[in-house]
């Protein structure tokens, strides 16, 4: 009759840090492939009931391949077996599970660990709790180490790498800027080219950012650009007159990365990163005769980094969007946002200003006072202390 092996009783013959590569060859083969435990015992050279009672153990766990793949060998071991000083399992929480519901809006560790010691009484205790998820957050990249809310911070950022653009007609190459925007919580990434960026041209590819996650963050997060930034400070930054109407307009909050503070950004430069690796130089030897032609390779590979499963998450940004940030995002307005320009003007004797080369009149009781103009490509309007006079 076989020996059976008990829970928290590891096969001595194999036990140990050194032999924890075949632990999680066994589990692997085991989840990833139809072979039979002969097959994998064969295939690692390991008697059968050592296989046998290591999978037994791993369906008893709480475990999972992606949780696995997350952990170190005293965890995936404690996991297992359970912590031999204690005399009785230790079942881990799901890291992956619990990072994406620290993500959702007043979620917190505590209410995480109660929910945790509920389906386990004799399960790790709060310290214990955090600091195994502490040790499982540093084993992922640099950007999981912020916990950002669902729906509530956009970065964006430009790529640092152009891309060529050739008239068709002359000849003449001109350098394409690449915009890059990422949500907080999802990382879901959104990227385009457009000709500069000067303010119409970010404050474009803002509208069509939005446009693209149908949505709106609490919190918008740009680097230091001057099309952000008039005046970079470390408490009160000046935001651009622009910017910052094109924020009002659709009820968000500008927020900068403060200098020399790498973790503020480090969402929007990993986005950075990716867009560079898997779309940008995917299209290195490819010769675009316009913007727009630029624009839909760039959206189609956009599609395919989106969807692309996370390693120490087991799920896309795609994923994540659909069940973080989608329904945390703040609707879009009724009207789309159309760009203005903002100048202050003293009004002359005449009580008129001068204004991209033309005069408009205003009330001559203004004569001598600096008005404010807000204009488009069609309308201006004319502001004395925040109040409209034209």
């Amino acid at each position: 009759m076989r020996r059976k092996t008990l829970r928290n009783s590891p096969p001595q013959q194999w036990a140990g840090r050194l032999k924890m590569k075949h632990i999680r060859k066994i589990i692997e083969l085991s989840e990833l492939t139809d072979l039979s435990v002969r097959a994998i015992r064969n295939a690692l050279n390991l008697p059968r009931s050592t296989v046998n009672d290591y999978l037994t153990a791993y369906k008893a766990s709480d475990l999972t391949l992606e949780l696995i793949q997350s952990l170190n060998d005293d965890q995936i071991y404690t996991a297992l077996f359970g912590d031999k000083t204690k005399g009785s399992a230790r079942p881990l929480p799901d890291f992956a599970k619990m990072n994406t519901e620290l993500k959702k809006k007043h979620v917190t560790r505590s209410l995480l660990w109660e929910e945790y010691r509920e389906k386990h009484p004799d399960g790790l205790g709060y310290s214990q709790f955090c600091e195994h998820y502490r040790l499982w957050s540093k084993k992922v990249s640099v950007s999981m180490r912020q916990t950002h809310k669902a729906g509530e911070k956009l970065f964006v950022d430009y790529s640092g790498l152009t891309m060529e653009v050739i008239d068709p007609k002359t000849g003449e190459i001109s350098k394409a800027e690449v915009f890059v925007a990422a949500l907080g919580a999802s990382g879901y990434s959104y990227a385009e080219a457009s000709m500069s960026q000067k303010k119409h041209d970010f404050i474009a590819s803002h509208v069509r950012a939005f446009r693209f996650y149908n949505g709106v963050t609490e919190v918008l997060v740009p680097d230091n650009l001057k099309s952000a930034v008039t005046r970079a400070n470390w408490y009160e930054p000046d935001i651009n007159e622009s910017y910052q109407d094109m924020a009002d307009h659709y009820g968000t909050v500008v927020l900068p990365a403060r200098p020399y503070k790498p973790k503020d950004k480090s969402k929007a430069e990993l986005s950075v990163k990716l867009v560079q690796r898997w779309i940008l130089a995917r299209l290195r030897h490819i010769k675009f005769f316009s913007l727009h032609e630029l624009n839909e390779a760039i959206w189609e590979l956009l599609d395919d980094l989106n969807n692309r499963k996370m390693r120490h998450l087991g799920k896309s940004r795609r994923e994540l969007f659909e069940a973080l940030d989608q329904p945390a995002l703040k609707a879009l307005p009724d009207r789309t946002y159309i760009y203005r320009d903002f100048k202050d003007c003293k009004v002359n004797i005449d009580y008129h200003i001068l204004l991209e080369k033309d005069l408009y009149s205003v009330p001559y009781q203004l004569a001598g006072e600096v008005v404010n103009a807000r204009y488009t490509s069609t309308t201006v309007e004319i502001y004395h202390k925040d109040k409209r006079v034209v």
